[in-house]
């Protein structure tokens, strides 16, 4: 298909918006771990099963979401969803109960992926055309860790200016300060929506290209026969368990290293400004390598440097090993989330049926969200201290290896456009 060539502010729009709308869910708990479970009063097992309840909801809104996304412009979805993520951000900043708060994630999981994550991920094949893909998910991810970093940076500071003493804060400080934080952030994403809506147009011709009048359950069933969607169901699985365990950094920091909160949350934040670089040296050095091999790559830096910790060797003594783990740890991790969609287009999936491959994909490949939370959370709390954690990478250690030996067969299949399978023509 002829790439529509939009420009350069079409991509830009959609890195605001793909980093700032998993702000309030995501980010800030990666950020502020500590804080949340002390402002929330609830545990690490609690905080896992809200994110149990995004993941059963999001399991649900990819199945529907990705043929929503083929039949209606990403601009429209994209910025609803915006608008209704920061909605949440006011019940968020109210502090509600237990049972509230798991809704309230719920409710994030329809936001978010429903009218979110496949129109985000087609917005940026249209982008990438046939010959760059790899490019535009990479400055996707790379845009996108930026922004997440930028906005961290924005709430620890935010965080900081309103803490009067870090060594002596009651629970009301930490929660009026943290409030400043949510309410920020949920300004910004409503503000984002706004440029979407006005700003990230196709036109009409270019719309046609890549919108559905209607798709049938027999193309979904024929989109869900290739190679390729098989393969990255089990590729961004094992990777996106990755990206979940980095959400305990944070923790790690302040129990393991012994920082204090703000000092964790710093920690964080610096993991977070290594996402950009890698995934932008990705897109601008390593664009013209296969992308198959660079998966398999990415992988095994992730399987040894979850070795790292779960051998138990880093300690509040080992600063600078600890460091370098967390480096490598986001060279692999970060590096996948640039990659396993950018095959997509190598792996003869059409564009105009990217919501759906992307909904099928994300089916299996975001399960973790349903079943990491709980699991970290269970290790976390009944083996204290580093015996947790060690757990913990060794499963990542597992599944690293899991998408390496399926990184290497997709490799086989498409790495030489040498196809192998004979190309599937869906039929409208």
């Amino acid at each position: 298909m002829k790439n529509p060539n939009p420009s350069w502010r079409y991509l830009l729009l959609i890195i605001l918006a793909g980093e700032s709308v998993f702000f309030l869910p995501y980010v800030l708990v990666r950020v502020f771990r500590p804080t949340v479970l002390e402002v929330f009063q609830i545990d690490n097992i609690q905080l896992g099963i809200c994110f149990s309840v995004y993941g059963f909801v999001a399991v649900f809104s990819y199945l529907f979401g990705g043929p929503i996304a083929d039949k209606y412009s990403p601009r429209k979805l994209i910025a609803f969803a915006l608008w209704l993520t920061s909605i949440g951000g006011i019940v968020y900043a109210s502090y509600p109960s237990y049972t509230v708060l798991k809704i309230l994630y719920g409710y994030w999981g329809l936001t978010t992926v429903l009218l979110f994550w496949a129109p985000m991920i087609k917005a940026t094949r249209i982008w990438g055309g046939t010959s760059s893909q790899l490019k535009a998910f990479g400055y996707l991810e790379g845009g996108r860790g930026l922004f997440g970093a930028l906005l961290g940076a924005l709430g620890v500071m935010i965080f900081a200016f309103f803490m009067k003493d870090n060594n002596s804060t009651g629970l009301n400080e930490s929660r009026d300060a943290f409030k400043y934080v949510i309410y920020i952030s949920s300004f910004i994403v409503a503000f984002v929506g706004v440029l979407v809506w006005f700003f990230m147009k196709l036109n009409d011709e270019q719309e046609k290209k890549v919108v559905l009048e209607k798709i049938t359950l027999s193309q979904i069933g024929q989109v869900l026969k290739l190679p390729s969607v098989l393969l990255l169901m089990i590729i961004v699985l094992s990777a996106y368990m990755g990206y979940k365990t980095t959400d305990i950094i944070s923790l790690y920091a302040k129990e393991i290293m012994c920082y204090d909160q703000v000092e964790s949350a710093q920690i964080a934040t610096f993991l977070l400004y290594a996402r950009p670089v890698i995934s932008i040296l990705i897109a601008v050095v390593l664009f013209k390598f296969e992308g198959g091999l660079l998966l398999l790559g990415g992988f095994v830096i992730s399987f040894f440097s979850a070795l790292l910790f779960a051998l138990g060797i880093i300690s509040s003594s080992t600063t600078m090993l600890f460091v370098i783990s967390i480096l490598s740890l986001a060279i692999g991790v970060y590096g996948l989330r640039a990659l396993y969609f950018s095959v997509m287009e190598k792996g003869q999936i059409p564009l105009i049926y990217t919501g759906t491959a992307v909904g099928l994909i994300s089916i299996v490949g975001y399960t973790p969200d349903i079943f990491s939370g709980p699991i970290i959370g269970y290790l976390l709390e009944n083996f204290k201290g580093e015996q947790g954690y060690q757990y913990i990478f060794l499963i990542l250690a597992g599944f690293s290896f899991v998408g390496g030996a399926a990184s290497w067969k997709y490799h086989k299949l498409y790495g030489n456009k040498i196809y192998i399978f004979k190309k599937r023509k869906i039929t409208k």
